[in-house]
């Protein structure tokens, strides 16, 4: 969500700005904009869409200068508008802004009274108009930064460039992620270090609270007290090739087809010759009496069905909640309990909240992340990687069962510490789990078949999922990535409670998918799937073929899948899930990798 990137360069600023922006339009946007330093004069170049109609801009009205910050803005205060985009200004500074500013009214009735006017809807504007101020007072660049940021509450993080300081950038975070990149000679700043990977692999990651004044020279970090504080400078390896499509027409296409590769790294890292080995300081099931399971859309999902696998095989008592809710239900937290949060950027704000109100009620915090240098990483007691690389396509598909894996290599070792599952039970779950890679290569070749039926998908005004056991949450998840990217209703049930009302919508005109491998609870499947068409309903079984072959005739359409361990079934049935999405997003002519609405790193409540 928002991207941000900062330059004190010894080259041109804007075609770095512009091109980092690019390498930041994952996160979703709907404007973009620059502004720079030539010489001693500021100024900038703004436009609403895609980068490309800001090139455009800057093709007709260049902008030189060799310092310069810019911005992809996801719209939170102020509908998209040329007036809204960042950076915004205010006589001597332009800043840049990813978060909310939540007293922004309060400071714009100050402002108002000391005659201060406004030009747009939006929160950051106060925070140019609040720099401003300050420097009429005749504060510094750094003082007036510093006494805007004391009076702002919120997310942010924000970057300031100064009229007339062609050698600063002020940098500041709280609730976001902001780093700051190291080159020679030269100083970047970015919302991640993907942003920066052209530029330099050598990252400071500013901690929560954190202002940093930057010159081409020098970095100094002071705390959220003020105080000179030191950052460890690391190196970040991120080739750009996985910010590349390798010849896929999109980065959701490359990123389904990579599943294989990246489950197999997953598993090597985790399976060891004795079973699951867990970075230390590690986990002790025996001791553990229940875990709470937090996380947010696709990640959410991921907890569901760890909650069926840790109850089921491990006997552990899992609770699950979505994270913008679980603070505020205030939950009692008893003695022996783990909290566990999943995400893939580590940086999704509802998620770090819930995390922190965890803090001093759990006996252990643990995450599992796709990004080890974030902040929901960084404070917890334990990171699990799940090494998915770099996801650029907004609707999650390789994170999702990278964090699958991971989660279903923790449940067993928590069956194996709690003596659920002996240790040659144990090794044959494994076994099956380094052959899953193998499977899922099988599996994508249902691609075919999904285009096809993806295209009478696409006419399809509301559908419905439904799903058993284990497969409830595929099931959400199938509904979920159809509705992000082709922007079809689609609603998730358990089978059992269709005829409790959702029985009510099926019609023709309705597609009901069915999720369904021959497991123990494929007979009650079927008899939801006899409901269904008794009642006119198209029902599309996505099975293996001895679940095709009991389901009889009647079924509109289905899909075969490879057999499977009934345990590894949800990693392997959301390839149909995705594909299904993908190819009826391209029958619909929908942005695939930038869906309307959504970012892909959503760092504000």
């Amino acid at each position: 969500m928002c991207g941000i990137v900062g330059v004190l360069g010894n080259h041109e600023a804007a075609p770095l700005l512009v091109e980092a922006l690019k390498r930041l339009e994952y996160r979703g946007y709907d404007s973009a904009g620059i502004a720079t330093i030539n010489g001693k004069t500021l100024d900038r170049r703004r436009a609403v869409g895609k980068l490309v109609n800001l090139s455009d801009v800057l093709v007709h009205d260049p902008l030189p200068g060799k310092a310069g910050i810019g911005h992809t803005r996801w719209a939170t205060h102020g509908a998209p508008s040329i007036e809204n985009a960042h950076p915004h200004r205010a006589g001597g500074v332009a800043v840049v802004h990813n978060g909310i500013i939540e007293n922004f009214r309060e400071l714009r009735a100050f402002l108002a009274d000391e005659g201060v006017g406004f030009e747009t809807d939006t929160d950051t504007e106060t925070v140019a108009l609040l720099a401003q101020y300050y420097l009429s007072l005749g504060h510094s660049p750094a003082e007036a930064a510093t006494d805007t940021i004391a009076q702002l509450e919120g997310a942010y993080a924000l970057c300031f460039l100064f009229d007339g300081e062609d050698d600063l950038l002020i940098a500041a975070r709280k609730g976001s992620p902001l780093a700051i990149g190291h080159g020679a000679g030269e100083m970047f700043v970015g919302s991640d270090a993907i942003a920066l990977a052209p530029m330099t692999d050598q990252i400071t990651y500013l901690d929560e609270g954190d202002m940093a004044i930057v010159t081409r020279t020098s970095l100094e970090i002071r705390d959220a007290a003020g105080n000179l504080a030191n950052r460890d400078q690391r190196t970040i390896r991120m080739d750009s090739a996985m910010v590349d499509k390798a010849g896929f027409k999109h980065f959701m296409a490359k990123e389904i087809a990579e599943q294989p590769t990246v489950l197999q790294g997953a598993l090597s890292h985790y399976i060891g010759a004795d079973g699951v080995v867990l970075p230390e300081p590690g986990l002790a099931f025996d001791q553990i009496e229940r875990m709470t399971l937090v996380a947010c859309g696709t990640a959410f999902y991921a907890c569901m069905v760890a909650k069926y696998w840790f109850e089921q095989i491990a006997r552990l008592p899992i609770e699950i909640d979505v994270a913008s809710e679980f603070r505020y239900r205030e939950p009692p937290v008893t003695k022996g309990t783990v909290a566990l949060f999943v995400s893939q950027s580590g940086e999704t704000a509802d998620t770090l909240a819930a995390l922190r109100y965890m803090h001093e009620k759990a006996d252990k915090i643990v995450s599992v992340v796709n990004v080890p240098e974030s902040s929901i990483a960084r404070e917890s007691d334990l990171a699990l990687p799940i090494l998915a690389g770099t996801e650029i396509g907004v609707a999650s598909t390789k994170a999702f069962t990278c964090q699958l894996t991971t989660l279903a290599m923790l449940v067993l070792k928590a069956a194996q510490d709690r003596g659920q599952m002996s240790p040659q039970d144990v090794q044959t779950k494994l076994a099956a789990l380094r052959g899953l890679p193998g499977v899922m290569n099988i599996a994508l070749g249902i691609e075919a078949r999904t285009q096809a039926i993806a295209q009478e998908l696409s006419e399809a005004r509301d559908i419905l999922f439904l799903g058993r056991g284990q497969m409830y949450p595929l099931a959400h998840e199938g509904a979920l990535k159809l509705k992000e990217i082709s922007y079809i209703h689609a609603e998730a049930y358990a089978s059992g409670e269709l005829k409790h009302g959702p029985i009510a919508l099926v019609d023709p005109n309705v597609p009901v998918i069915v999720m369904a491998p021959r497991d123990a609870l494929f007979d009650k499947t079927v008899s939801n799937m006899q409901e269904v068409m008794a009642r006119g309903g198209k029902v599309l079984l996505i099975s293996d073929q001895k679940g095709v072959n009991e389901a009889g005739d009647g079924v509109w359409q289905s899909i075969v899948m490879p057999e499977v361990d009934d345990f590894l079934a949800p990693i392997l049935y959301a390839i149909p899930a995705q594909l299904l999405a993908y190819h009826t997003a391209i029958a619909k002519g929908t942005d695939v990798d930038q869906p309307r609405n959504l970012a892909k790193s959503v760092t504000v409540e």
